[in-house]
């Protein structure tokens, strides 16, 4: 039976936002306008109010990537992620996982990050990644299907993984389904992982 290993990217292996710190960074290589900041707040207090779904807001959030061409959108990827590797990223984290992997443990990321700049992190860390799932058209990026938090994350691995597999364990920032999936389920609060009571 295949084993696996599950990690969030953002605050959980990575130790920022993705999405924002992603942001930040277009703004500086001149890539996205700080205007789309402003149209991206009431979007955020009505998800932040549970009137939004998770995929609605980041269909509305991720509107800074626009225009950006998925090949430029590659280059962009790497720049960043080579900027922040490893410096902002768990480091006892990171070695877990070069063990699982020389173990044949397989180790995923399981993001609601965009793929688009996400996938990257397979060369980068030698692991499987993956996100939220999105097509370009008429220089917009559109979410296909949902957006990859909760048990989308839990959908998308058995579809990922064609064979019986047995997730050993699994970290997030949220207390969400993939962590009781696991035979053992840990979450970020505050500053101390807590494992998860089935």
């Amino acid at each position: 039976m295949l084993q696996i290993v599950v990690y969030d990217l953002n605050r959980t292996l990575y130790r920022k936002s993705s999405k924002n710190e992603f942001f930040k960074f277009l703004i500086s290589k001149k890539q996205a306008r700080s205007l789309n900041l402003i149209q991206m707040l009431p979007f955020a207090l009505l998800y932040s109010l549970k009137l939004l779904n998770k995929t609605t807001f980041k269909q509305h959030f991720y509107k800074y990537l626009d225009g950006i061409p998925p090949e430029v959108m590659t280059n962009l990827a790497k720049e960043f992620w080579d900027r922040e590797y490893p410096e902002n990223f768990r480091k006892s984290m990171l070695g877990d996982i070069h063990r699982y992997t020389s173990e044949n443990v397989e180790v995923y990321i399981i993001t609601g990050a965009y793929e688009v700049y996400t996938k990257y992190l397979e060369n980068l860390l030698g692991v499987k990644v993956l996100g939220t799932r999105t097509s370009y058209k008429n220089g917009q990026y559109r979410i296909e299907g949902k957006a990859c938090n909760n048990e989308e994350k839990v959908r998308r691995l058995k579809q990922e993984v064609r064979e019986d597999y047995e997730i050993l364990k699994a970290y997030s920032d949220d207390d969400e389904e993939i962590l009781y999936e696991a035979e053992k389920g840990y979450f970020l609060k505050g500053n101390v992982w807590l494992q998860v009571q089935k």
